[in-house]
Protein backbone atom coordinates (compact mmCIF):
# COMPACT_ATOMS: atom_id res chain seq x y z
CA UNK A 1 0.00 0.00 0.00
CA UNK A 2 2.78 2.21 1.48
CA UNK A 3 4.66 1.96 -2.37
CA UNK A 4 2.03 2.54 -3.98
CA UNK A 5 0.82 5.53 -2.34
CA UNK A 6 4.33 6.94 -3.05
CA UNK A 7 4.61 6.37 -6.79
CA UNK A 8 1.21 8.30 -6.95
CA UNK A 9 2.48 11.26 -4.97
CA UNK A 10 5.49 11.29 -6.96
CA UNK A 11 3.24 11.18 -10.42
CA UNK A 12 0.71 13.83 -8.57
CA UNK A 13 3.68 15.94 -7.73
CA UNK A 14 4.90 16.03 -11.46
CA UNK A 15 1.43 16.71 -13.08
CA UNK A 16 0.96 19.70 -11.08
CA UNK A 17 4.11 21.47 -12.85
CA UNK A 18 4.22 19.60 -16.50
CA UNK A 19 2.04 19.56 -19.58
CA UNK A 20 -0.75 17.15 -17.47
CA UNK A 21 -1.88 20.07 -15.48
CA UNK A 22 -4.85 20.65 -17.86
CA UNK A 23 -6.00 16.98 -17.71
CA UNK A 24 -5.67 17.42 -13.87
CA UNK A 25 -7.68 20.43 -13.41
CA UNK A 26 -10.37 18.60 -15.73
CA UNK A 27 -10.74 15.46 -13.55
CA UNK A 28 -11.24 17.74 -10.37
CA UNK A 29 -13.80 19.49 -12.44
CA UNK A 30 -15.74 16.79 -13.32
CA UNK A 31 -15.51 15.43 -9.55
CA UNK A 32 -17.25 18.44 -8.65
CA UNK A 33 -20.02 18.57 -11.19
CA UNK A 34 -20.38 15.09 -9.83
CA UNK A 35 -20.43 15.90 -6.46
CA UNK A 36 -23.17 18.59 -6.90
CA UNK A 37 -25.23 16.71 -9.24
CA UNK A 38 -25.83 13.99 -6.85
CA UNK A 39 -25.83 15.81 -3.40
CA UNK A 40 -27.11 19.42 -4.08
CA UNK A 41 -24.16 22.69 -4.46
CA UNK A 42 -23.75 23.61 -1.09
CA UNK A 43 -21.14 22.04 0.24
CA UNK A 44 -22.34 22.97 3.86
CA UNK A 45 -24.72 19.68 3.18
CA UNK A 46 -22.75 17.82 0.77
CA UNK A 47 -19.77 16.50 2.24
CA UNK A 48 -18.44 15.13 -1.10
CA UNK A 49 -18.76 18.21 -2.79
CA UNK A 50 -17.04 20.14 0.30
CA UNK A 51 -14.08 17.68 -0.29
CA UNK A 52 -13.91 17.88 -4.20
CA UNK A 53 -13.78 21.71 -4.00
CA UNK A 54 -11.19 21.32 -1.15
CA UNK A 55 -8.72 19.26 -3.73
CA UNK A 56 -9.22 21.84 -6.10
CA UNK A 57 -8.07 24.39 -4.79
CA UNK A 58 -5.00 22.86 -2.99
CA UNK A 59 -4.38 22.03 -6.61
CA UNK A 60 -4.65 25.54 -7.63
CA UNK A 61 -7.83 24.96 -9.82
CA UNK A 62 -9.09 29.00 -10.80
CA UNK A 63 -12.23 30.06 -8.54
CA UNK A 64 -14.35 31.07 -11.32
CA UNK A 65 -13.62 27.16 -12.55
CA UNK A 66 -15.01 25.63 -9.56
CA UNK A 67 -18.37 27.51 -9.09
CA UNK A 68 -19.10 27.15 -12.43
CA UNK A 69 -18.73 23.34 -12.22
CA UNK A 70 -20.80 23.74 -9.02
CA UNK A 71 -23.51 25.54 -10.72
CA UNK A 72 -23.32 23.36 -13.92
CA UNK A 73 -23.77 20.01 -11.58
CA UNK A 74 -26.67 21.34 -9.42
CA UNK A 75 -28.17 22.63 -12.41
CA UNK A 76 -28.03 26.54 -11.96
CA UNK A 77 -26.16 26.44 -14.68
CA UNK A 78 -27.03 24.75 -18.40
CA UNK A 79 -24.08 23.19 -19.46
CA UNK A 80 -23.38 20.26 -17.44
CA UNK A 81 -22.39 16.86 -18.75
CA UNK A 82 -23.96 13.15 -18.33
CA UNK A 83 -21.15 11.90 -17.00
CA UNK A 84 -21.00 8.04 -16.30
CA UNK A 85 -18.89 5.90 -13.96
CA UNK A 86 -17.52 3.05 -15.65
CA UNK A 87 -14.92 0.71 -14.61
CA UNK A 88 -12.16 -1.56 -15.91
CA UNK A 89 -10.01 -4.09 -14.85
CA UNK A 90 -7.10 -5.51 -15.87
CA UNK A 91 -3.32 -6.87 -15.65
CA UNK A 92 0.09 -4.52 -16.39
CA UNK A 93 3.53 -5.91 -16.77
CA UNK A 94 4.95 -7.80 -13.96
CA UNK A 95 1.42 -9.21 -13.35
CA UNK A 96 0.45 -5.69 -11.23
CA UNK A 97 -3.52 -5.48 -11.21
CA UNK A 98 -5.05 -2.78 -12.42
CA UNK A 99 -8.21 -1.03 -11.17
CA UNK A 100 -9.40 2.32 -13.49
CA UNK A 101 -12.50 3.98 -12.44
CA UNK A 102 -13.73 6.68 -15.35
CA UNK A 103 -15.79 9.37 -15.64
CA UNK A 104 -16.98 9.73 -19.60
CA UNK A 105 -19.71 10.92 -21.66
CA UNK A 106 -18.68 8.69 -23.98
CA UNK A 107 -18.90 4.90 -22.83
CA UNK A 108 -17.61 3.74 -26.84
CA UNK A 109 -14.72 6.01 -26.69
CA UNK A 110 -13.78 5.19 -23.23
CA UNK A 111 -13.51 1.74 -23.30
CA UNK A 112 -11.90 1.94 -26.95
CA UNK A 113 -9.33 4.17 -25.29
CA UNK A 114 -8.77 2.19 -22.40
CA UNK A 115 -8.60 -1.53 -24.11
CA UNK A 116 -5.56 0.50 -26.33
CA UNK A 117 -3.69 1.70 -23.84
CA UNK A 118 -3.70 -2.19 -22.27
CA UNK A 119 -2.56 -3.39 -25.26
CA UNK A 120 0.23 -1.12 -26.51
CA UNK A 121 2.08 -1.45 -23.59
CA UNK A 122 2.20 -4.51 -22.12
CA UNK A 123 -1.27 -5.31 -20.34
CA UNK A 124 -4.65 -7.00 -21.09
CA UNK A 125 -7.99 -6.31 -19.69
CA UNK A 126 -9.37 -8.82 -17.38
CA UNK A 127 -13.24 -9.50 -17.05
CA UNK A 128 -15.07 -7.82 -14.16
CA UNK A 129 -14.84 -9.16 -10.74
CA UNK A 130 -11.26 -10.76 -12.21
CA UNK A 131 -9.13 -7.79 -10.68
CA UNK A 132 -11.59 -5.96 -8.12
CA UNK A 133 -11.43 -8.61 -5.33
CA UNK A 134 -7.91 -7.56 -4.71
CA UNK A 135 -8.93 -4.00 -3.67
CA UNK A 136 -11.01 -2.63 -1.08
CA UNK A 137 -12.51 0.82 -0.39
CA UNK A 138 -10.98 3.44 2.46
CA UNK A 139 -11.05 6.68 3.28
CA UNK A 140 -7.85 8.40 2.78
CA UNK A 141 -6.79 11.32 4.03
CA UNK A 142 -3.57 14.09 2.98
CA UNK A 143 -1.53 16.15 5.04
CA UNK A 144 1.57 18.01 3.88
CA UNK A 145 4.37 18.01 6.70
CA UNK A 146 4.54 21.36 8.39
CA UNK A 147 6.02 22.12 11.23
CA UNK A 148 4.71 21.41 14.37
CA UNK A 149 2.68 17.85 12.66
CA UNK A 150 3.93 14.35 13.14
CA UNK A 151 2.54 11.07 13.08
CA UNK A 152 1.59 11.10 16.64
CA UNK A 153 0.14 14.60 16.68
CA UNK A 154 -2.09 13.20 13.69
CA UNK A 155 -3.12 9.92 14.93
CA UNK A 156 -3.97 11.45 18.55
CA UNK A 157 -6.22 14.02 16.67
CA UNK A 158 -8.06 11.41 14.41
CA UNK A 159 -8.17 8.23 16.70
CA UNK A 160 -11.66 8.72 17.61
CA UNK A 161 -12.99 10.03 14.48
CA UNK A 162 -12.38 6.43 13.30
CA UNK A 163 -8.66 6.38 11.75
CA UNK A 164 -7.08 3.11 11.52
CA UNK A 165 -3.76 4.60 10.75
CA UNK A 166 -1.33 7.12 9.77
CA UNK A 167 1.83 6.76 7.15
CA UNK A 168 4.42 8.34 6.15
CA UNK A 169 4.51 9.17 2.46
CA UNK A 170 7.70 11.34 1.85
CA UNK A 171 6.60 14.62 1.96
CA UNK A 172 3.19 13.80 2.96
CA UNK A 173 1.09 12.09 5.81
CA UNK A 174 -1.70 9.68 4.82
CA UNK A 175 -4.06 8.29 7.09
CA UNK A 176 -6.17 5.30 6.66
CA UNK A 177 -10.22 4.92 7.82
CA UNK A 178 -13.12 3.08 6.82
CA UNK A 179 -14.61 4.38 3.94
CA UNK A 180 -17.34 5.63 5.71
CA UNK A 181 -15.42 7.62 8.30
CA UNK A 182 -13.58 9.78 6.11
CA UNK A 183 -15.60 12.58 6.77
CA UNK A 184 -15.53 12.67 10.50
CA UNK A 185 -11.63 12.29 10.69
CA UNK A 186 -11.75 15.60 7.86
CA UNK A 187 -13.45 17.15 10.61
CA UNK A 188 -11.25 15.55 13.44
CA UNK A 189 -8.35 17.27 11.41
CA UNK A 190 -10.16 20.66 11.06
CA UNK A 191 -11.63 20.94 14.58
CA UNK A 192 -7.94 20.42 15.26
CA UNK A 193 -6.53 23.18 13.34
CA UNK A 194 -4.62 20.65 11.24
CA UNK A 195 -4.49 21.65 7.27
CA UNK A 196 -5.28 18.83 5.10
CA UNK A 197 -4.56 18.74 0.81
CA UNK A 198 -7.72 15.82 0.24
CA UNK A 199 -10.11 13.56 1.63
CA UNK A 200 -11.76 11.29 -0.55
CA UNK A 201 -12.78 7.25 -0.82
CA UNK A 202 -10.11 5.28 -2.98
CA UNK A 203 -9.32 1.55 -3.92
CA UNK A 204 -6.27 0.42 -1.97
CA UNK A 205 -4.92 -3.14 -2.15
CA UNK A 206 -4.60 -6.11 0.25
CA UNK A 207 -1.18 -7.35 -1.04
CA UNK A 208 1.26 -5.68 -3.56
CA UNK A 209 3.51 -6.17 -6.03
CA UNK A 210 6.98 -5.42 -5.48
CA UNK A 211 8.78 -3.75 -8.67
CA UNK A 212 12.36 -2.86 -9.25
CA UNK A 213 12.81 0.38 -11.44
CA UNK A 214 12.61 -1.61 -14.69
CA UNK A 215 8.93 -2.76 -13.79
CA UNK A 216 8.21 0.28 -12.72
CA UNK A 217 9.43 1.66 -15.92
CA UNK A 218 7.25 -0.59 -17.84
CA UNK A 219 4.25 -0.44 -15.23
CA UNK A 220 4.44 3.76 -15.11
CA UNK A 221 4.20 3.96 -19.65
CA UNK A 222 0.71 1.91 -18.86
CA UNK A 223 -0.34 4.22 -16.19
CA UNK A 224 0.60 7.16 -17.95
CA UNK A 225 -1.18 5.90 -21.31
CA UNK A 226 -4.56 5.64 -19.17
CA UNK A 227 -3.86 8.90 -17.89
CA UNK A 228 -3.65 10.41 -21.13
CA UNK A 229 -7.38 9.53 -21.55
CA UNK A 230 -9.64 12.41 -20.84
CA UNK A 231 -11.95 9.97 -19.77
CA UNK A 232 -9.82 7.94 -17.44
CA UNK A 233 -10.51 9.56 -13.54
CA UNK A 234 -8.36 7.74 -11.25
CA UNK A 235 -5.94 4.47 -11.87
CA UNK A 236 -4.85 2.29 -8.84
CA UNK A 237 -2.73 -0.36 -8.59
CA UNK A 238 -1.07 -3.24 -6.34
CA UNK A 239 2.43 -2.05 -7.44
CA UNK A 240 4.76 -1.44 -4.63
CA UNK A 241 8.03 0.16 -5.05
CA UNK A 242 10.65 1.06 -2.42
CA UNK A 243 12.57 4.41 -1.64
CA UNK A 244 15.62 3.47 -3.57
CA UNK A 245 13.69 2.94 -6.61
CA UNK A 246 12.21 6.06 -6.53
CA UNK A 247 15.21 7.55 -5.87
CA UNK A 248 16.65 6.08 -8.87
CA UNK A 249 13.77 6.54 -11.00
CA UNK A 250 13.94 10.48 -10.24
CA UNK A 251 17.05 10.34 -12.38
CA UNK A 252 15.56 9.40 -15.80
Amino acid sequence: MSGHSKWATTKHKKAAIDAKRGKLFARLIKNIEVAARTGGGDPAGNPTLYDAIQKAKKNSVPADNIDRAVKRGSGAEAGGADWQNITYEGYGPNGVAFFVECLTDNRNRAASEVRVAFSRNGGNLADPGSVAYLFSRFGVVQVAKTEGVDEDTLFEAVLEAGADEVNDQGEMFEIISAATDVVEVRKALQAAGIDYDSAEVQWLPATTVELDADGMRKVGKLIDALEDSDDVQNVYTNLSVSDEVLAELEND
